[in-house]
C-alpha cells in the first residue's frame, strides 16, 4: 500500500501543476478546452490523494511498523479511535491531510459554484491547486509519510499521550479545516483580481466558504482550549501560547472580513480593505503553519525542529509578494463607490469594529515573533508573556464588545439624535443597573465590571431585535410568536444567524471575566487530612485526601489519587486525578508521565484538581486545588455560536417573491427604527 501512496503523491504532483499552469493559461485566452482540461485534472487531483491517504491509514490501522511514520506515532496497544488519529498527528501525516482536505475543497468549489461565476473558475481553481502543488512538493521532498525504515522493528513509540484525548481527535482536523478552507476565498479573490471582476460576484460565490471557514476556527480553538484546560493540567485554557496565537490571528481578520464585505455589499466601500483581509487571512494561515513546524518556536503544540520549515518559509516571502504585486497592480478598479457620510453610522461602527480586530491581530502577531526578532537582532530571546497580551488586548476587547451592540441598533448613512436614544435607551439601562449593582456588591475590579456591563448591554441590543422583528410579524400578519420568530429568523438568516453568533461572542466575555476572580492553593496532604478554599461566592469548598492508588488500564500504568470533596460542610462527591504513564506493547514507557486533571463543572465555577505527586514511600499527595468560575459559559458559548453559524449557512426555502412580499409588509416596521434621518 505504502508504494501505492508514493504513487498518488506522484501523480498528484503532476495533476497540481498541470491544474495550476492550464487553469492560468485557459481563464487568460479563454480556452474552453484548456478550462475543462484543469477542472478535470482538479477532480483527479481530489482522487489520487483520497488514495494516498487512504494508503496511510491502511499502513497504520495494519501496524506497519517499517514504515517511519508507523513507527514513530502508533503502537500495537494504542487504541483504534487514536491509531486513526495518528494520521493527523504528525508533521508529515498533518500535510498530507492538508493537501487531500484542500484538493477535495477544490473540487468541490468547481463543482457547486454556479455557471455565473464561470470567468472566475479556471483562476480560483489554478491558485487552489497550486497551493495544493506546494504541499505534495514539501511531503514529497520534505515530510515523506511513506518513507521506509531499513529494519521493522517490534513495536512503535506511540502517540504522544497528550495527543491521547477525545479533544485531540476532533480538535485538530477542525482547526486544519479552517485553515484549508480559507484558500478557496482566497482564490477567488485572486481569480476577480485576475479577471478583472471586481463587483461583487467574487463576495457572492465565497459567502458560505468564507462562514464555513471561519466556523471551522471557531470550533477548533474553542476545542484546542478545552484540551489545553483538562489535558495540560495547568489550570487555564488560553496561554498565548505562540501556536494559540497563530490559530487566533486568521480568526481575528476573517471577523473582520464577514463585517467589513456587507459595507461593500451594501454600499461599495472598502474594497481595497477586503481584498487585503482576504489574503491577510490566507497569508496569516501559511504562517500559522510555518512557526508550527519551522522548530523557530517553542510550544507545547508545535512540532520538532524539521527542514520543512526552509519550505514555507520562503513560499510564505513568495506569497507575499505575488500577493501584493497582484493587488497593487489593480488598484484603480478597487476604488469605491461611495464615501462614508457620518461617524454615527452603521459603517463607521463597522469601520471601528475592523480596526480594533486587527489592531488586536497586530499586538497577537507583535507578541508572538518579537522573541525571534529579539533572537535575530540581539543574540538574546526576550520572552513575551500573558501579561503583555491581556494589557494590550483587553481593553481592545472590552471596545469590540462595545461595538458588538452598537453596530447592529445604528442606522446606515447617518444616524439622528431622535433615533439614537429610541435605539439605545433601553439596553445602555440594563448595563448602567448590572454596573451599579456589581459596586453595591462590593466588585472594585475595572474590567470584570466593565465586561459584565457591557454584556448586559449587547445581550439587551439582541434581545431588542428578536422582540421588535417577533411583534412587527405578528402585527402585520396576524402569526403567533412562536411562527412569527421562526419565519422571522427563517427568511433573515444572515441577520438574525449573526446576532446568536454574538451572544456566543458575549458568553465567551462572560467566561473570560470569571479568570479574575481564579483562586488557587497549593497542599501536601497525608490521608485524612484537608484544604481549604474559598470561592469568590462566599463558598468554603473543603478537599480530604482519600489515598493514592495504582493500577493498569489500556496502554499505560495509571496512579491516581482520591479527594473526597465538599462545599459549605456538604459533601459534593469523590474526584481524583492521575498521573499516567504510557507504555507499548512491550511494557516499555514511551513518553514521560502525563497529568490527567480532576474537573467537576456547574453553572458558577469548576472545580480542579491537579495530583502532582506523591512523597516517597508514602501515600502523602501533593496537590493544586483551584476553583475556576464561569469557565462553563466558555463552552456553552461555543456551542451557541455554531448554532447562530449553522443558522447563518442554513439553505433558504422562501422563494424571491415571498421575500418581497415580507420586506413590503413588515421593513418599515422592523428597518425603521435603524434608518435614522437622512
Amino acid at each position: 500500500m505504502t508504494i501505492l501512496g508514493q504513487l498518488a503523491l506522484w501523480l498528484a504532483l503532476l495533476l497540481s501543476a498541470w491544474a495550476t499552469i492550464v487553469g492560468f493559461v485557459g481563464g487568460a485566452g479563454q480556452r474552453p478546452e484548456l478550462i475543462r482540461s484543469a477542472q478535470r485534472a482538479t477532480y483527479a487531483l481530489a482522487g489520487v490523494l483520497v488514495v494516498a491517504s487512504l494508503a496511510l491509514v491502511v499502513a497504520l490501522v495494519k501496524h506497519d511498523f517499517n514504515v517511519a511514520y508507523v513507527a514513530s506515532y502508533t503502537s500495537r496497544n494504542l487504541p483504534l479511535i487514536y491509531t486513526l488519529s495518528a494520521f493527523y498527528g504528525g508533521q508529515a501525516g498533518s500535510l498530507l491531510f492538508w493537501a487531500v482536505v484542500l484538493s477535495v475543497f477544490g473540487a468541490l468549489a468547481q463543482w457547486l459554484t454556479g455557471r455565473r461565476y464561470e470567468r472566475l473558475m479556471p483562476y480560483a481553481g489554478a491558485v487552489t491547486a497550486s497551493v495544493v502543488f506546494f504541499f505534495v512538493v514539501v511531503t514529497l521532498f520534505a515530510a515523506n509519510p511513506f518513507e521506509r525504515l531499513p529494519f521493522t522493528p517490534a513495536d512503535g513509540n506511540g502517540l504522544n499521550p497528550q495527543l491521547q484525548n477525545p479533544g485531540m481527535v476532533i480538535h485538530p482536523p477542525l482547526l486544519y479545516l479552517g485553515y484549508i478552507s480559507i484558500t478557496i476565498p482566497f482564490a477567488f479573490a485572486m481569480a476577480a483580481l485576475f479577471s478583472k471582476r471586481l463587483d461583487t460576484g467574487w463576495l457572492h460565490a465565497i459567502r458560505k466558504w468564507t462562514i464555513i471557514s471561519w466556523l471551522f476556527l471557531s470550533i477548533g480553538i474553542t476545542l484546542g482550549m478545552w484540551w489545553a484546560y483538562v489535558e495540560l493540567g495547568w489550570g487555564g485554557y488560553w496561554a498565548w501560547d505562540p501556536v494559540e496565537n497563530a490559530s487566533f490571528l486568521p480568526w481575528l481578520t476573517m471577523t473582520a472580513f464577514l463585517h467589513s464585505v456587507m459595507i461593500q455589499e451594501k454600499r461599495g466601500m472598502l474594497k481595497k480593505w477586503n481584498m487585503v483581509l482576504i489574503a491577510l487571512s490566507f497569508l496569516l494561515s501559511i504562517f500559522g503553519t510555518f512557526i508550527t513546524r519551522s522548530g523557530i518556536i517553542s510550544s507545547v503544540h508545535s512540532f520538532s525542529q524539521s527542514p520543512i520549515g526552509i519550505y514555507f518559509g520562503f513560499y510564505l516571502i513568495f506569497i507575499i509578494v505575488a500577493t501584493a504585486a497582484v493587488i497593487w497592480s489593480r488598484l484603480p478598479m478597487l476604488e469605491a463607490e461611495s464615501h462614508l457620510e457620518s461617524m454615527v453610522s452603521r459603517e463607521a461602527t463597522f469601520l471601528f469594529n475592523n480596526l480594533l480586530l486587527v489592531g488586536i491581530a497586530f499586538s497577537v502577531l507583535w507578541g508572538t515573533m518579537f522573541p525571534m526578532i529579539s533572537e535575530l537582532i540581539r543574540g538574546t530571546q526576550v520572552t513575551v508573556g500573558p501579561p503583555f497580551f491581556n494589557q494590550v488586548n483587553i481593553p481592545i476587547g472590552l471596545a469590540l464588545l462595545a461595538l458588538t451592540g452598537i453596530g447592529p441598533l445604528i442606522a446606515w448613512r447617518r444616524a439622528s439624535p431622535g433615533h439614537l436614544k429610541r435605539q439605545f435607551a433601553a439596553p445602555v439601562t440594563a448595563g448602567v443597573i448590572v454596573a451599579v449593582l456589581l459596586l453595591a456588591l462590593g466588585m472594585r475590579n475595572l474590567y470584570p465590571i466593565m465586561a459584565l456591563a457591557l454584556a448586559t448591554f449587547v445581550v439587551g441590543t439582541i434581545a431588542q431585535e428578536f422582540v421588535r422583528g417577533v411583534g412587527a410579524r405578528h402585527r402585520l400578519h396576524g402569526e403567533s410568536h412562536a411562527l412569527a420568530f421562526a419565519r422571522l429568523v427563517g427568511r433573515n438568516r444572515r441577520r438574525y444567524g449573526g446576532y446568536v453568533v454574538h451572544l456566543g461572542i458575549v458568553l465567551y466575555f462572560v467566561a473570560f471575566t470569571g479568570q479574575a476572580f481564579k483562586t488557587d492553593v497549593e497542599a501536601s496532604l497525608k490521608p485524612g487530612q484537608k484544604a481549604e478554599l474559598r470561592s469568590p461566592w462566599g463558598h468554603t469548598y473543603t478537599f480530604t485526601h482519600l489515598g493514592v492508588s495504582q493500577y493498569e488500564e489500556l496502554n499505560r500504568f495509571t496512579t491516581a489519587a482520591s479527594v473526597e470533596v465538599a462545599r459549605d460542610g456538604e459533601r459534593v462527591g469523590v474526584m481524583k486525578s492521575e498521573k499516567r504513564q504510557h507504555v507499548n506493547s512491550l511494557g516499555q514507557p514511551t513518553f514521560e508521565p502525563s497529568t490527567e486533571a480532576g474537573i467537576r463543572s456547574d453553572l458558577r465555577e469548576d472545580i480542579y484538581i491537579v495530583y502532582a505527586g506523591s512523597v516517597a514511600g508514602t501515600e502523602e499527595a501533593v496537590y493544586r486545588f483551584t476553583l475556576n468560575p464561569l469557565v462553563w459559559w466558555l463552552w456553552f458559548g461555543g456551542v451557541v455560536l455554531v448554532a447562530g453559524g449553522v443558522v447563518t449557512l442554513w439553505p433558504g426555502t422562501s422563494t424571491s417573491a415571498d421575500r418581497r412580499r415580507a420586506m413590503a409588509g413588515y421593513a418599515a416596521t422592523l428597518e425603521g427604527s435603524t434608518s435614522g434621518a437622512k
